[in-house]
């Protein structure tokens, strides 16, 4: 029975015209799904119906068609065929609760994504979970279906049962992605940001330089230890305080866990017990609550002090000098990429490590 090309897949009929006009003479084109059919002596309609699953093909035929598979080197176009189904790819950004400025910035670039890509066939949602509630986040996670969702960033602190969740979420199919902080690696699970030990290691060598021969204590603060970003950035600036600065004394992690209230209690205790503190580094995303709290007992400004990410709040510190270096990771690229990433994953493809890369960014007052 003739069968007409309206009812082949969009792939099919797009690899056709593509063999019609192709781009060149001198360009080996992969095999189409002409020649798959010619390769297993089947039609086109045929093919089509191997390729999507379809009903009423024998036995007979399918083998034929995935042994021709085999023996040519086709390779299934997922991007084509999803386009052909009108596929929206349907992904999920859990972010935390609590925040200050720079969870703002990156639910605005959550948000700016959502536009521009609503024209790709691409759906995004944010959902805000609370950071110290492991629990009750790994009872989200686990109620996700592929009914509902494709793929998932999810930016949490390290803890079992959220790695837990996310190892399920792999078995079930919904492609995930560590985002900007979180879990140990997870083999199945593609991962978004900076290298950690590296910008702590960054931050090291800058307070390092900064204080020169100068004797003294650094008074490190974290929201919490519990994130796998804190522990890196930990181990990569004791790395270099003690390997390089060795007449320098890192003191131990501070814990503000986001309460502005804790961070000037834990901060004024620990400077009127350590008068000779000369620096302070601030390893979580917020640097506001801690500098306030080191600005009611100490001249900041005496002080070396590094922080991460750039806010409106950190550039004017660091315009009035009362912070010395931002270690930066660009929101809006690691938004763009962890999307990336999450659909070249769904279409069988490998995300391009160059472009996903997200690099450290050091900013001073002089190139703010």
């Amino acid at each position: 029975m003739r069968t007409s090309i309206s009812c082949f897949s969009f792939e099919i009929a797009t690899e056709l015209f593509a063999e019609i006009d192709p781009p060149g003479p001198l360009i080996r084109m992969r095999p189409t799904a002409k020649d798959l059919a010619e390769a297993a002596g089947v039609s086109l309609a045929t093919v089509d119906r191997v390729l999507n699953d379809r009903p009423n093909v024998s036995q007979k035929a399918a083998r034929k068609v995935n042994e021709a598979i085999e023996r040519i080197g086709f390779i299934r176009n997922p991007a084509a065929v999803n386009l052909a189904r009108s596929r929206i790819y349907r992904f999920l950004f859990v972010l935390p609760q609590t925040g200050d400025q720079y969870l703002q910035e990156l639910l605005s670039q959550v948000d700016a994504a959502r536009e521009v890509m609503r024209a790709d066939l691409t759906d995004i949602d944010v959902i805000q979970v609370p950071s110290s509630d492991p629990h009750g986040l790994a009872r989200r996670l686990s109620q996700l279906t592929t009914d509902e969702i494709d793929g998932v960033a999810i930016m949490a602190p390290e803890s079992p049962q959220v790695r837990d969740a996310m190892a399920r979420l792999i078995e079930r199919n919904i492609k995930v992605v560590q985002f900007l902080s979180g879990q140990e690696r997870l083999p199945a699970a593609d991962f978004v940001g900076i290298n950690n030990f590296a910008a702590g290691a960054t931050a090291g060598k800058i307070i390092g330089r900064f204080l020169g021969h100068r004797v003294g204590k650094i008074m490190v603060v974290a929201e919490t230890m519990m994130a796998q970003d804190s522990i890196e950035r930990r181990l990569g600036f004791d790395s270099i305080i003690n390997g390089q600065f060795s007449h320098l004394v890192s003191l131990p992690s501070l814990e503000t866990y986001g309460d502005e209230r804790r961070a000037r209690m834990v901060v004024r205790r620990l400077l009127e017990n350590h008068p000779d503190v000369s620096a302070v580094y601030v390893m979580s995303s917020e640097a506001r609550a801690p500098l306030a709290a080191v600005e009611e007992v100490r001249d900041a400004r005496a002080l070396t002090i590094v922080v991460h990410e750039r806010t409106p709040f950190s550039e004017d510190a660091l315009k009035d000098d009362r912070i010395d270096a931002i270690i930066a990771q660009d929101p809006s690229h690691a938004v763009r990429s962890a999307i990336r990433i999450m659909r070249a994953r769904l279409e069988l493809r490998e995300p391009i490590a160059s472009q996903e890369k997200i690099r450290i960014e050091v900013l001073l007052k002089e190139n703010l």
